[in-house]
């Protein structure tokens, strides 16, 4: 299995300075091949303190100046706050500076300050990204831009520097909503799990995904890379405060940011799926659904994380994990050591795990009580 790191860049409640954080992150990011990490991603997210990296190909641009072999990942360029075609020439550039090490990951944003700030309807984000990334991926291929439709008009236009190979098979793209992954399977792209909803759902709509990815591309999908929230301690007792403390303290600021609490997701077009937050939230309480949170997410022992990725392996089939170290304010010494001791400890193990097909989805949901009992799932 590959493993990666991501940074974040969170300062919830301006607790330090924005260049605090960013001294803290860029310090973490710059150790991550160095520990043994084979990827460091970056989150694009606009105007709060929820993450501060408002242009994740400018932050990965950086990181290939400082690493030799570690591959970049998105996670994700939101394709609708883009123009598509700026964003093709940024992505070949960062490929032909980093020779040819970007995974390339995407997304239609949920966040509706972020919409508000450049100034878009939310429900045109569907369509957007979907004109988007087609006009994207083909002009990768192709080497020039050119599309014709509703929101997107690109005449020719060449792409340079040219891409020099392919993206089939490292491009990725975040979906939340159930119906998003029908679309990714027929855009010819893998899929970015971000832990945060039962997993014997994520399987059972991964085979869904894998099954329309087969009849549109004629070849099995890509195996999904799975991000998580990570806190590795060698006291499972501290462990277990800690994550409640910083993994769930994560989970606040999604709240703050997303205000999943309101109901105006549910109202807009696309986002339904995303109004059951709200409807939990008012049922079961904010502690009760941070908990639930908490509980997705990778922490513990190094021995309980391993197991507890294991066992996102055997649902999910996943060829990655993307461990994000540090969050929520937690202090640089902590997420350092949380960082060096996942490193050796965990990672050689996942690094000698043969990468398998998930079980099946019957098996999945007979092994998801655990998961889906809290919350009525």
């Amino acid at each position: 299995m590959h493993v990666g790191m991501a940074s974040v860049f969170q300062n919830p409640k301006k607790g330090r300075t924005d260049r605090e954080v960013y001294r803290s992150e860029l310090r973490l990011a710059d150790l991550a091949e160095p520990l043994g990490y084979e990827s460091v991603w970056g989150v694009e997210h606009h105007f709060t303190d929820y993450t501060m990296c408002p242009d994740v190909l400018q932050f990965l641009t950086y990181v290939a100046g400082r690493t030799q072999k570690a591959q970049l990942g998105s996670m994700v360029v939101v394709l609708p706050w883009h123009d598509p075609m700026r964003v093709a020439e940024e992505v070949s550039m960062l490929d032909n500076i980093s020779d040819g090490r970007l995974i390339l990951g995407l997304g239609r944003g949920a966040g509706k300050v972020e919409f508000d700030g450049f100034r878009m309807p939310m429900e045109e984000s569907r369509q957007r990204f979907v004109e988007s990334a087609e006009m994207l991926l083909q002009g990768l291929e192709n080497g020039y831009c050119e599309y014709d439709g509703t929101f997107v008009k690109q005449p020719r236009a060449a792409i340079r520097p040219a891409p020099f190979k392919s993206f089939r098979g490292r491009t990725y793209a975040a979906a939340v909503s159930p119906d998003s992954l029908p679309i990714m399977a027929r855009l010819g792209i893998g899929i970015l799990i971000i832990p945060q909803k039962p997993w014997h759902e994520v399987a059972k709509e991964l085979d869904t995904y894998r099954t329309v990815y087969r009849q549109v591309n004629g070849a099995e999908a890509p195996p999904p890379v799975s991000a998580g929230w990570t806190f590795c301690d060698g006291n499972p007792e501290r462990a277990r405060e800690m994550a409640r403390r910083y993994i769930g303290g994560y989970y606040q600021t999604v709240l703050d940011h997303y205000h999943f609490e309101r109901d105006h997701l549910a109202k807009t077009k696309g986002y339904e799926y995303y109004g059951k937050m709200s409807e939990k939230i008012a049922e079961y309480g904010t502690d009760t659904v941070i908990d639930y949170f908490v509980n997705l997410q990778v922490s513990g022992t190094p021995e309980q994380c391993y197991e507890k990725i294991l066992d996102i392996h055997r649902r999910t089939g996943n060829s990655h994990y993307v461990g994000v170290f540090s969050y929520a304010g937690m202090p640089y010494e902590e997420a350092e050591s949380n960082m060096r001791l996942f490193a050796k400890e965990v990672m050689p193990q996942l690094k000698r795990l043969e990468v398998k097909a998930p079980a099946a989805p019957e098996a999945a949901v007979a092994t998801a009580g655990k998961d889906v009992r809290a919350l009525g799932f």
